[in-house]
């Protein structure tokens, strides 16, 4: 029984660690031109269907005294949509150089569209 036991969690032991490094080897790895071209102007829809769940989502807050240092209206013109304004941040799938990735990119979305993107080695 104790040698049934001990097969059985070697047997998963395996399939576990094949599953995890196939799913490593299905992330893409693209250079910066074709990141960039693949992406910006998108939509959230397409930026997840090829890159999958990013690994942290940040939403943009907007200061509770902006309006008084910058002197402006920050409460927008009459009439206007709101703007929304999120980042996704993904590790390791933009390639500069032939064996080195930057370790993080960040995606900027306004209204569900790229609008920037941001590449990083220093986070």
């Amino acid at each position: 029984m104790k040698k049934m036991f001990k097969s059985l969690c070697q047997a998963v032991l395996i399939v576990s660690v094949m599953a995890s490094t196939s799913v490593i080897a299905a992330t893409k790895v693209y250079t910066e031109n074709q990141f960039l071209d693949s992406f910006q102007g998108k939509s959230k829809k397409v930026v997840s269907e090829k890159l999958g769940s990013p690994i942290k989502k940040q939403l943009a807050v907007k200061p509770t005294n902006a309006g008084a240092v910058t002197g402006q209206n920050v409460e927008g013109q009459k009439g206007s949509k709101p703007v929304k304004v999120e980042m996704w941040y993904y590790k390791n799938n933009v390639r500069y150089d032939q064996k080195r990735t930057y370790k993080e990119t960040e995606i900027s979305f306004v209204n569900d569209r790229v609008m920037n993107i941001a590449f990083f080695n220093n986070r």
